[in-house]
């Protein structure tokens, strides 16, 4: 079965990573990397770190005739999706022991991919 993981920060977490010093932040990364090692086989697209909600463009089409297009997240918030990935695992189970161990951001969400 085929999962997207998106990963969430939050602004505690945004004001506590920035607060580390170099040597804490690339200990941090490497516990990242270490994480992505062991799941690797698990995992079918990397995807990606996005960049921050505000270089984001929102289209939304249920505004009328006119897609509506504005600057930024499509919501504001206290939280935004800052990368994902996508796994192939048995199933839901497997994923939620794959993510109880992630080390980064704070807020997880697990999606199933339609086939």
């Amino acid at each position: 079965m085929k999962y997207v993981l998106m990963f969430v920060e939050t602004e505690q977490f945004a004001k506590e990573f920035e607060a580390m010093g170099p040597a804490e932040r690339e200990e941090s990364y490497q516990r990242i990397y270490q994480w992505l090692d062991e799941h690797g086989p698990k995992i079918t697209n990397r995807g990606a770190k996005l960049q921050a909600a505000e270089t984001a463009t929102t289209v939304r089409l249920d505004r009328g005739e006119q897609p509506l297009t504005t600057d930024g997240p499509y919501i504001e918030g206290k939280e935004v999706v800052s990368g994902f990935l996508e796994i192939d695992v048995a199933d839901l189970d497997e994923a939620l022991r794959m993510v109880k161990t992630w080390p980064g951001c704070p807020v997880i969400e697990i999606r199933p991919v339609e086939s």
